[in-house]
């Protein structure tokens, strides 16, 4: 896998995102790697606890748009090519091929009898503000920080954000972070609900894993049956449904002139120009 990392360190599995190049954001390969490395982890019986992580001080940066404004790995179809955009040139699929393989690992992470924890160091932002959420646990270094982030190209949410954002502080505040779109400090997101510790720095790689040690000594049938009663009671039997309608959503906004605005503003860092659809 070119751009994720696989590691045991005992009964520790360790996942890390590894584009530090482009913040770790996620183009098709790296999202189906994510994938392919989140069923390995969520299904070895050896692995009791696993650790979520970005390379080179980002935890993740959401879907590569440069990728995307380039046509992604679709070199074949020219109307794609920036040259030849227009509102509708199906910016739409791109996404849809990284989302299908996220949705699916952050289904995975919530089905599987084991606790999954987030340790964001620097930028959580669009997808992988929503990948941090889908873990059971959050830990954060001091540096970090959050952000919803989507409407600055003209898309809606994704990655399961939307669904977990009431479940987790509520339908207001919730409202009030998508709306307004604050960008939160670790020491932020943890008053207003979204993560569960803040760590030095230096010390973030360290407590992540000493936390998912200790959860490792847990009886593993026992934290499967506890996590999966807490799943029933928020309701996660709806997560699919969810994941699903985030996906159909952002790929038709996604092709249409307002995140044909966001991405050419976001390139020439100007404010974009959004109309009414």
């Amino acid at each position: 896998m070119k751009h994720i990392r696989v590691e045991r360190e005992g009964s520790v599995g360790i996942l890390t995102i590894a584009r530090r190049e482009r913040l770790n954001s996620l183009d098709v390969e790296t999202a189906q790697d994510f994938r392919r490395a989140g069923l390995q982890l969520a299904r070895d019986r050896e692995v009791r606890a696993v650790v979520i992580r970005g390379e080179g001080g980002v935890f993740c940066s959401g879907a590569d748009l440069k990728y995307i404004r380039d046509g992604g790995d679709r070199e074949d179809l020219g109307y794609l090519q920036p040259e030849t955009r227009t509102p509708d040139a199906g910016y739409g699929v791109i996404f849809k091929q990284i989302l299908e393989y996220i949705h699916s690992t952050i289904s995975e992470i919530r089905r599987a009898p084991k606790p999954f924890i987030a340790a964001v160091d620097g930028a959580a932002a669009a997808g992988g503000f929503g990948i941090a959420m889908s873990c059971d646990l959050v830990v954060a270094s001091e540096r970090a920080w959050f952000e919803w982030a989507y409407f600055k190209t003209g898309l809606t949410g994704a990655e399961s954000s939307t669904f977990f954002l009431p479940r987790l502080i509520g339908l207001r505040k919730a409202l009030e972070l998508v709306l307004l779109n604050p960008r939160l400090s670790a020491r932020e997101a943890l008053e207003w609900g979204l993560i569960n510790r803040v760590i030095p720095n230096i010390s973030l790689d360290a407590e992540a894993l000493e936390l998912a040690a200790q959860l490792a000594e847990s009886p593993t049938s026992a934290v499967g049956v506890a996590k999966g009663l807490l799943n029933q009671a928020a309701g996660m039997d709806r997560l699919d449904v969810h994941l699903d309608a985030e996906l159909t959503e952002l790929a038709r906004i996604a092709d249409g002139p307002n995140f044909a605005e966001g991405l050419a503003a976001f390139f020439d860092k100007r404010s974009p120009e959004f109309e009414s659809e």
